[in-house]
């Protein structure tokens, strides 16, 4: 059956079946193609995009600005400060003039209501950036990732999201590895297993029964065996200090170290991240808690920088993966 993506908004993979996300991973790989061979693109040719920014980041910015121009599309960047939407206009009125102007928006911030409410008025594509509790956009460039790393199916990959088991990143690839049929574990403190989104966690095992993936939680160390892919986030982010040393801690059992590689039991294992990392001490905020008394690295040097750490061409692919979610949508 042929996929056709255009007019829909990318909110989440939750909303696209598992044949429409091969469709889009696919297109990546075509467009990843495209432009190694030097081909310049004009599938969005005439068409302007604008990116809402709620919320800081440079690759997602920067994937969105280059993908969307490598294809011939105009781009405008708006941050809190240069929009007036909901301080001296409503989101649904921001939502409707941004929708006359441009054919596409993307958001990134806070709120998953703020995107969903965006794709509800704008009348063209609403693409997420980035919210609270979901990030679809690195789950795409992830996939790509391993499908170029990893020398099997995704159906028979098994990913563990390590760490803080609460956070967007772990609810994202509990969606992504349900809608694939993949193996997931998110493997953290005990403590937190409570806190984990019972609701996420429940839309997602309800997919899994579907696709024949798996979602666990654990605070086990067996149960990493066999992964494929060991993937972690920072523990705090700016304007977080507060609760570094509760998430110290509670996490620092879980930095990823050569010894947590091993453990795997997979020599060919991946470490991914969707960064920025702390792997070292050379960023304000890792010197400034270093001072403190802190170490705040999610992962140690060893393994950010070995053979298994594919970080780079992931941090790539989400230019790929996006140019692909804009060409499927707005093309």
């Amino acid at each position: 059956m042929a996929v056709n993506l255009k007019g829909r908004s990318f909110l989440t993979l939750m909303d696209f079946t598992p044949e429409e996300i091969r469709y889009l991973l696919d297109l990546s790989h075509d467009l990843k193609a495209k432009k190694r061979a030097g081909i310049k693109g004009d599938l969005l040719q005439g068409k302007n995009v604008v990116l809402l920014f709620e919320k800081t980041s440079t690759r997602t910015r920067c994937a969105f600005e280059v993908g969307a121009m490598d294809e011939g599309a105009g781009v405008t960047f708006l941050d809190s400060k240069s929009s007036q939407m909901g301080k001296k206009e409503s989101l649904e009125d921001t939502a409707k003039v941004l929708g006359r102007f441009y054919d596409g928006i993307e958001y990134r911030g806070y709120d998953q209501k703020v995107v969903e409410d965006l794709a509800k008025y704008a009348g063209v594509p609403v693409w997420n950036g980035l919210t609270d509790v979901d990030h679809p956009t690195q789950i795409l460039a992830d996939l790509l990732t391993i499908e170029e790393h990893v020398a099997k199916p995704l159906r028979q990959v098994k990913v563990v999201f390590v760490g803080d088991i609460r956070n967007n990143m772990a609810y994202a690839w509990m969606y992504g590895c349900a809608k694939m049929g993949m193996s997931f574990v998110a493997y953290g403190p005990a403590e937190l297993a409570d806190q984990v989104d019972a609701d996420v966690v429940a839309r997602a095992r309800a997919v899994a029964e579907e696709t024949g993936a798996s979602i666990e939680i654990s605070s086990d160390i067996e149960s990493i065996k066999g992964a494929d892919v060991l993937y972690t986030d920072i523990w705090a982010s700016m304007g977080e200090e507060e609760q570094i040393p509760e998430r110290v801690r509670m996490l620092t059992p879980f930095r990823v170290t050569k010894e947590m590689l091993d453990a795997t039991g997979n020599e060919d294992v991946i470490f991914l991240h969707c960064l920025p990392s702390f792997h070292d001490f050379e960023t304000t905020m890792a010197e400034g808690q270093q001072e403190l008394g802190y170490d705040i690295r999610e992962v140690t040097d060893e393994v950010f920088k070995s053979r298994h750490s594919k970080v780079f061409d992931e941090a790539e692919n989400r230019m790929h993966t996006i140019k692909a979610v804009m060409v499927a949508t707005m093309a």
